[in-house]
């Protein structure tokens, strides 16, 4: 009974089996061959169709700003899949679509997929106003690209200028377009008065950054900077007397201030460490010394910060006034003696 029951098994299946092969028809090119059935019927991937699992690296996450300010490019964060792939090999351009060239170039590397990075911009490296895009190339270790499209463009960044907020306005002297304050002695006045020149010695009055009103870190610059050598006599331009004189390490250095005759306030800053002739309550003639140019305080070079006020150095309903015509009235005027 058995026996019987397990010959009854094996013909049925030689039958079914036979059956199938009938029905699958013969290849052309191969004799006795057949078609391996397609990928809906038999639920695998057929012979020459690329697995969906090999198309090659993706961008799968992107964080970049569309528009930014001139100056260091913003942060770029993104991140490359590819299943079955540990690293690839990826490059980032910043290209202008001025010029149509690359105008930084950063190489990543071999890095992780599946992870997100964030890019470093060389050191250095800024953008200046107008229209970017910024594009990515990449490729693993079979060599498959990115699939990105043409040129791999991320996206596309607007650089704005840098808005400047407009200069302090100060009081003017003449010649700068304001007429001086009512009281306020001319330049010619003060020649006339016998004013000098406060550094004697050979000088120069620097560039836009030396001039008054120039702007600085939190505050505009309230003097006018003589460029000279170090240890050049500094000698006051009118007769007065000395206010006061001390020493400030983040600023003026060691300083002398003068009051005069004719009603200005002077102030001499970044003197030569230890050469300060003058004291409070010291009067000084026209030409007297006051100090040495020096670099004290905060200074890069050896120069004389002159300033000249109205109304009081520092006082209530006092200001600072423009020195450069002034200065470069005495610089005009014969030396005395």
């Amino acid at each position: 009974m058995r026996f019987s029951r397990g010959v009854a098994l094996a013909s049925l299946v030689t039958t079914s089996l036979c059956a199938w092969f009938a029905q699958a028809p013969a290849r052309a090119d191969v004799s006795g061959g057949v078609l391996a059935p397609s990928s809906p019927l038999a639920g695998g991937t057929e012979y020459g169709v690329p697995s969906a699992l090999s198309k090659g690296p993706v961008v799968s996450e992107l964080s970049f700003p569309a528009a930014a300010t001139a100056g260091r490019p913003p942060h770029l964060v993104l991140r490359i899949d590819e299943p079955g792939v540990a690293t690839v090999d990826a490059q980032v351009k910043v290209i202008s679509l001025t010029t149509h060239r690359a105008v930084i170039t950063v190489k990543l590397g071999w890095v992780h997929t599946g992870r997100s990075l964030t890019v470093s911009w060389p050191r250095g490296a800024v953008l200046q106003a107008g229209s970017y895009e910024v594009s990515l190339s990449a490729h693993d270790h079979g060599g498959a690209a990115l699939l990105r499209g043409a040129r791999n463009v991320l996206t596309t960044l607007t650089v704005r200028p840098v808005k400047r907020p407009p200069p302090a306005t100060v009081p003017s002297l003449p010649g700068t377009g304001t007429p001086p304050p009512a009281g306020v002695p001319t330049p010619a006045q003060t020649v006339a008065d016998g004013a000098v020149f406060p550094v004697a010695g050979a000088h120069n009055f620097g560039g836009p950054e030396n001039r008054f009103g120039a702007p600085r870190a939190g505050y505009t610059h309230q003097g006018q900077d003589v460029l000279t050598a170090e240890g050049t006599p500094v000698v006051a331009p009118l007769a007065g007397t000395i206010l006061t004189t001390s020493y400030q390490a983040t600023g003026a250095g060691y300083y002398a201030v003068e009051h005069t005759a004719v009603g200005f306030d002077f102030m001499f800053a970044h003197c030569e460490a230890g050469s300060l002739a003058v004291s409070a309550g010291q009067h000084v003639a026209a030409g007297g010394s006051l100090c040495h140019a020096g670099q004290t305080g905060d200074a890069t070079a050896p120069h004389l910060h002159f300033e000249m006020w109205v109304g009081g150095w520092q006082a209530a309903g006092g200001y600072p006034i423009d020195p450069l015509p002034y200065l470069e009235a005495w610089e005009r005027s014969p030396a005395p003696g």
